[in-house]
């Protein structure tokens, strides 16, 4: 038995699974495949042949604790996801986010609020992305994969699978750093190498290729390939290997 509320909109050949919510003020294109379980929170707008899977929640209301770093302190409006999305098996995806189309998010992954996801994009199994992150088109983030808070990836990046980004360079627990948080900025066709780490406010450039591993502490050249801990220039991208 599902519920779907009363001013809940579901568009033509919308299938719906069992077990299922679909909240007040939903909005749910056509040809779109909702699994079992599935929680659709209110406001939520679903664009026309996305799929999501069994589990999932989508267009979740944040909940900070009184002790988190950043704090709701306006009205976050409903998700948006485009059309012919894939949203996986018990993945969640808060109010606020905006999800562009034919975006592939896996299995187990954690989209936050106030999150904007470009188009033709994936983002992997058990991958989570925090608050206040842009994601350009055609971007791929591996499995397993962190991406903190106030981080820039542009189009065409590739994550690859556990890499971490970090935001916060203070070691004390002092209220100076919360004006100073910071996320990692991945600039275009730039890769960054399995289980890397890239740290705050580092900037890696336009088809920098990161060697896995590697802890990435300053800002890199262009069509670089660097590797390390600390990340060191090795040798230039070959010119057949860039976009």
């Amino acid at each position: 038995m599902n519920f779907i509320h009363e001013t809940a909109e579901l568009g033509e050949n919308t299938t719906v699974g069992y077990f299922s919510v679909i909240e007040e003020g939903a909005k749910i294109g056509n040809n779109v495949r909702i699994g079992n379980r599935v929680t659709i929170h209110a406001g939520t707008i679903i664009g026309d042949g996305t799929t999501i899977d069994d589990g999932a929640v989508v267009g979740k209301q944040p909940k900070p604790a009184k002790t988190s770093t950043m704090q709701i302190t306006k009205e976050i409006p409903p998700l948006q996801l485009g059309r012919e999305c894939t949203i996986g098996a018990n993945t969640i995806i808060y109010r606020g986010a905006i999800i562009g189309e034919s975006t592939l998010i896996a299995d187990l992954a954690t989209v936050r609020e106030d999150v904007e996801v470009g188009s033709f994009v994936i983002i992997g199994r058990n991958v989570t992305v925090e608050n206040f992150v842009t994601i350009g088109d055609r971007t791929k983030i591996q499995s397993n994969s962190y991406i903190t808070a106030h981080s820039t990836l542009e189009d065409h990046v590739f994550i690859a699978p556990c890499v971490t980004t970090t935001n916060d360079n203070f070691m004390g627990r002092t209220e100076a750093r919360f004006d100073k948080i910071k996320g990692a900025i991945v600039k275009r066709g730039a890769r960054v190498g399995g289980a890397s780490i890239i740290l705050p406010g580092i900037t890696v450039a336009e088809e920098t290729f990161v060697a896995a591993g590697a802890i990435v502490t300053k800002d890199t050249e262009e069509k670089t390939v660097i590797k390390g801990f600390p990340a060191k220039f090795l040798k230039n991208v070959p010119e057949e290997e860039l976009l």
